[in-house]
């Protein structure tokens, strides 16, 4: 039977600010992407979030961005690459300790935001996130776009890939994602959702903005948990896949 992973970015409460349903997102997937504290979280957030990837068995990933709490990590910045890398490693360190703490373990990586549309075509960014993920752990896969420098650097560097596709986000016809400060970049009905996973799910295709059909092998599927209604969005899509004969089950 023909298996795809689920995973949403949880995790992104911050103090005394809540965001999300984590616990309803949790029980409609199989790995959770886990705000570093960076762009989002805190050490207590991190934490509670693991601890219910782990009553619910849901992989836990590291979701490393940019220092950027009050843009979310969705502005480009510009780094220096050993301090990018050590910010990553420094962040999924982190990540590693509190998942420890909550009776699980950090199984893979997904760059956040702006660095993982970055590091789609940057070069130097691309190679800075592969370097510290080679320093904090070589076994662990990176989530990445189809077809992009992260994609091609990490596996010169040996590491195992992991192609992502995504569920609520339009598809330029070079196959990258369409910028959210443009009008239709996020996909809100569940409608236009559902159709798209089963394309990706079954089809191993993603329609493109321009009517273009891309064929687009992925492993896993993102369903963002900061987008409206995706309690909703993540319960239609679960059923959905399930009911075209796909299991839903993590990739590691």
């Amino acid at each position: 039977m023909p298996s795809i992973d689920l995973n949403s970015d949880v995790g992104e409460s911050f103090g005394i600010w809540t965001f999300g349903d984590d616990a309803a997102i949790i029980a409609s997937v199989s790995s959770i992407n886990v705000a570093c504290g960076f762009h989002a979280g805190d050490p207590s957030t991190i934490r509670a979030t693991c601890a219910a990837a782990a009553t619910a068995r849901v992989t836990v990933g590291a979701h490393p961005g940019y220092r950027d709490l009050s843009g979310f990590g969705r502005r480009f910045i510009e780094m220096n690459a050993v301090d990018l890398s050590n910010d990553v490693v420094y962040q999924v360190g982190a990540m590693q300790a509190l998942a420890r703490a909550a009776g699980t373990e950090v199984r893979y990586v997904k760059p956040h935001g702006a660095l993982y549309n970055a590091i789609v075509h940057h070069p130097e960014q691309a190679l800075a996130v592969v370097e510290a993920v080679l320093a904090v752990d070589p076994s662990l896969p990176v989530m990445v776009l189809p077809n992009s420098e992260i994609e091609r650097a990490a596996r010169a560097a040996g590491l195992r890939t992991v192609a992502e596709g995504f569920a609520d986000r339009a598809y330029n016809p070079d196959g990258t994602l369409v910028s959210r400060r443009l009008p239709g970049a996020v996909l809100h009905s569940v409608a236009a959702v559902t159709e798209q996973v089963l394309r990706l799910a079954g089809d191993h295709q993603v329609l493109a903005i321009d009517g273009t059909l891309i064929d687009m092998e992925v492993e896993s599927i993102c369903l963002h948990g900061d987008t409206p209604d995706s309690v909703v969005l993540a319960a239609a899509v679960r059923s959905a896949i399930v009911g075209s004969g796909i299991t839903i089950e993590s990739f590691v």
